[in-house]
């Protein structure tokens, strides 16, 4: 049986950490761990170092802790990524000291993330309805507040910057103690969980997910600055105009703008892009176009990620922490964090060098005159700022069409998976079977080539029991067809995937026997439903294996007498009543095996020695030496992503990327 403490830290740091990430955050010279916190599976009570008072807070930790850097002792946190990265800078270890340490630590927090439960401590003991005595206490806010972040100086404070603990000693002692509460509440989360733990190999993949955020990614500063000088340059006079056009003291103000449109004549509820897009497809006067003309170019707010990038960026110029491991609940799959990378603007400009030398010269003017756009330009190259270190180029690959794969081959569908071991080409091949058209004459030139595009967004839309309006989703109102033109399009396709709506059809049973029953039912091979309770958990799960053995978890499930399936989810405070079905069943399943052929795919990078500094959705980025041939590289590193996981028999995985000396879409 391993040896398990349970550590919480309390730190200080100038640095705002929404803004700037945990590993900046860490690495500000005036960071400090005020308090240490653990308690072990056998105490009653935790210990609290405070850190705070000793003359040498670093030997202090190592001689009343000595199980701390002990291989013997597992240490778990509460997002353990953060205890380990501030204890290895606060500590001074070197990259491979923390490496090495890394693999002594688990986290709480994605064993709650894993059981598809809230993510905060706070809301996972009261979604776990945990005793009084067992949950976070409810003033930590406020003393974090109070302790952890600078101050604004005042008359009354003396003009001081910071709070210590000589300047509320009560407050500090209920700091103290907050801090040993926490350790108790993550003991007493886990114990709540024990019968259903995170298997070893997925915590393995959050090790390896920590490192490689923690090395994070090199960004060009000068560009990124550039880029910032100049969007200051081109937005002034927007906001000028903006503010002689209105009249407004703040045209800038949600509120003030939306009054000023509403006054004349033109009311709306937001201000999103979509929004502001569709009002001026519309008859507009003059000035309201222009005004929101201007609001759109102001609020690009893709270009904030530039003051991301510059204000996360450490010493190195690299920026940390770009990753969420298992940020979807719902699946395991990776949510982007700080700079978003998930979801980073496309580029479709040429000569993306060219641009970025043009850029760097600070002109917004000439840059204005040459693009008509600065703000849109810029937003397209932000993909860019993300670069290799310093002797190495960027390999990147990603999968092809791997949902379509996927969902063929946990249906059987045969014809589909056979296009994708011979042509690929997925689209053509849909567009030929429910259109009726030759295969051989949906190419560009010909006038059977408009049918591809149909193909595609069927393709897209359709696989999870979606209908005509999953096709508008996927650019369906683009095809030129009516509703019902469209609603033909979802039955030919149905038609010519009969495994596939079978499936929906075997998921939904599936699912609603277990819940009704308790009777494990198996939908398909490798796919297994069942129902299950523990007496420490105050609600069952039902929970769905998937091929690789891992489990997706809906909390507290039902049925209705229509055998609509219901399920709780956690949101602001409280349960609240979800819905799911076959097709989103269906859905759930093909994600959750595509992050899993990912988490494969990297695991087998890692062991041939190549250096994942990001990912992307099914998209994979490496730094790659350059005194290496990059297209050999690229060539093994498709190579290896095509290879078929073992619990993955038949599914035809393949892959195909770029090499280059900056970040973009190819």
């Amino acid at each position: 049986m391993k040896k398990i403490i349970t550590v919480d830290i309390e730190t200080y740091s100038p640095q705002d950490i929404a803004k700037v990430g945990a590993y900046r955050y860490a690495q500000d010279p005036e960071f400090q761990v005020l308090l240490f916190g653990c308690i072990s599976e056998t105490a009653e009570a935790p210990l609290v170092l405070d850190l705070t008072i000793v003359p040498d807070p670093k030997h202090h930790l190592q001689e009343h802790l000595p199980w701390l850097f002990d291989a013997s002792y597992t240490k778990r946190a509460h997002n353990a990524a953060f205890e380990w990265w501030c204890l290895s800078e606060y500590m001074e270890l070197s990259w491979e000291q923390r490496v090495l340490w890394l693999q002594q630590w688990e986290c709480s927090m994605i064993h709650a993330l894993y059981c598809g439960l809230p993510a905060q401590l706070g809301a996972l003991g009261a979604a776990l309805k945990q005793p009084e005595d067992a949950l976070k206490m409810k003033e930590g806010k406020a003393l974090i507040t109070y302790f952890c972040k600078p101050c604004k100086p005042t008359k009354c404070n003396g003009g001081r910057t910071r709070n210590l603990p000589r300047h509320d000693p009560a407050k500090w002692r209920l700091f103290r103690k907050y801090n040993g509460m926490d350790v108790i509440a993550e003991r007493a989360n886990d114990r709540c969980l024990a019968h259903w733990p995170v298997p070893e190999y997925l915590m393995q993949q959050w090790r390896d997910d920590v490192e490689m955020n923690a090395m994070g990614v090199a960004v060009d500063l000068e560009f990124v600055k550039a880029a910032l000088d100049t969007l200051k340059q081109s937005t002034l006079p927007l906001s000028a105009e903006l503010k002689t056009l209105t009249g407004l003291a703040n045209p800038g103000s949600r509120a003030q703008l939306l009054g000023w449109l509403a006054n004349r004549g033109c009311p709306m509820d937001s201000l999103s892009k979509d929004a502001v897009e569709e009002v001026l497809r519309g008859e507009l006067p003059s000035d309201v176009r222009r005004a929101l003309e201007l609001r759109q170019q102001l609020g690009k707010a893709s270009n904030s990620k530039y003051q991301t990038i510059a204000d996360s960026a450490g010493a190195d110029h690299r920026v940390r922490g770009t990753l969420q491991f298992y940020g979807a609940s719902r699946t395991g799959r990776w949510a982007g964090r700080l700079l978003q990378v998930q979801n980073l603007p496309r580029t479709y400009l040429d000569q993306q060098a060219d641009w970025r030398e043009i850029v760097k010269l600070r002109d917004a003017e000439a840059l204005g005159m040459l693009t008509g756009n600065v703000a849109d330009t810029l937003s397209q190259l932000i993909r860019t700022a993300l670069v290799p270190g310093k002797g190495y180029t960027f390999i990147d690959a990603d999968f092809s069409a791997i949902e379509a794969r996927l969902i063929a081959w946990l249906a059987g569908e045969a014809w589909v998976l056979d296009v994708f071991r011979t042509t690929g080409k997925i689209y053509e091949a849909t567009a030929a079977r429910i259109f009726g058209v030759p295969f051989d004459t949906i190419v560009k030139g010909s006038p059977n080539y408009k049918y591809r595009q149909r193909g595609k967004v069927a393709t897209l839309a359709l696989g999870y029991q979606g209908g005509v309006g999953a096709m508008k989703r996927m650019g369906g109102d683009q095809l030129g067809l009516d509703d019902a033109g469209l609603q033909d399009i979802v039955n030919r396709w149905r038609k010519q995937n009969p495994h596939i709506c079978k499936l929906w059809r075997r998921m939904q049973d599936a699912a609603v026997h277990t819940i009704r029953t308790g009777k494990t039912t198996q939908p398909r091979a490798g796919v297994v439903f069942r129902k299950e309770i523990t007496p420490e958990c105050p609600f069952p799960f039902l929970t769905m294996e998937l091929p690789s053995g891992r489990k997706l978890f809906y909390a507290d499930p039902g049925t209705t007498p229509d055998d609509r399936i219901t399920y709780k989810e956690w949101d602001k405070g409280g349960w609240r009543e979800a819905e799911t079905y076959g097709g989103k069943l269906t859905e759930n399943l093909t994600q959750a095996v595509g992050r899993d052929c990912l988490a494969f795919a990297l695991d087998n990078l890692r062991r041939a020695g190549y250096r994942v500094v990001f990912h992307v959705h099914d998209e994979v980025v490496i730094e790659y030496p350059s005194r290496c041939d990059p297209e050999a590289g690229l060539k093994n590193v498709v190579f290896i992503m095509s290879r078929t996981p073992p619990w993955a028999r038949g599914l035809p995985l393949n892959a195909a990327g770029w090499y280059g000396d900056f970040f973009t879409k190819d």
